[in-house]
């Protein structure tokens, strides 16, 4: 059976590096990728695509490996990045977008995503094992935008 897991994620923070030093990692996938933890392996599909396989995480007695695929478009003029899901790679979904602004002094930056995450499990683990899901989900995320917090802060 197949366990659908929907996860759903905002986070705002201000750094004090300007715009276009952030803009620039952030629209390197390859670079800004390197700042994410427990990434297994990031393998290029196209110019603009690629294949995240994350690292085995134990959840409970069982363990899960997340792969999915996106594909992502840079705007240098209004500052923003975006990754679609590519249908058919792996076994997630994953969506979202990095909003920058630029402040006084610094960059405003607003990181939002949602993903579907499909796990073959017994049916009868649905109701413990999405919160887990979430959690680790959500502490990787939030290591990930952490450690860019403190690449810009250096």
């Amino acid at each position: 059976m197949t366990i659908k897991v929907n996860i759903d994620l905002e986070r705002a923070f201000t750094v004090d590096a300007d715009i276009d030093t952030v803009f620039l990692l952030l629209s390197d996938v390859p670079a800004s990728a390197a700042y994410f933890p427990n990434v297994h392996k990031l393998t290029p599909l196209t110019e603009n695509a690629y294949r995240w396989d994350i690292e085995k995480v134990a959840v409970g007695l069982h363990s899960i490996q997340t792969s999915y695929a996106c594909e992502y478009h840079s705007d240098l003029a209004t500052k923003t990045i975006v990754w679609e899901p590519i249908k058919d790679e792996g076994n997630a979904l994953v969506a979202g977008k990095w909003e920058l602004t630029e402040l006084d002094k610094g960059t405003s930056i607003v990181f939002s995503t949602s993903a579907v995450l499909r796990l073959a499990m017994p049916g009868f683990l649905s109701m413990g094992i999405a919160p887990l899901v979430k959690f680790e989900f959500t502490g990787m995320v939030d290591t990930y935008l952490q450690n860019l917090k403190d690449a810009w802060e250096q």
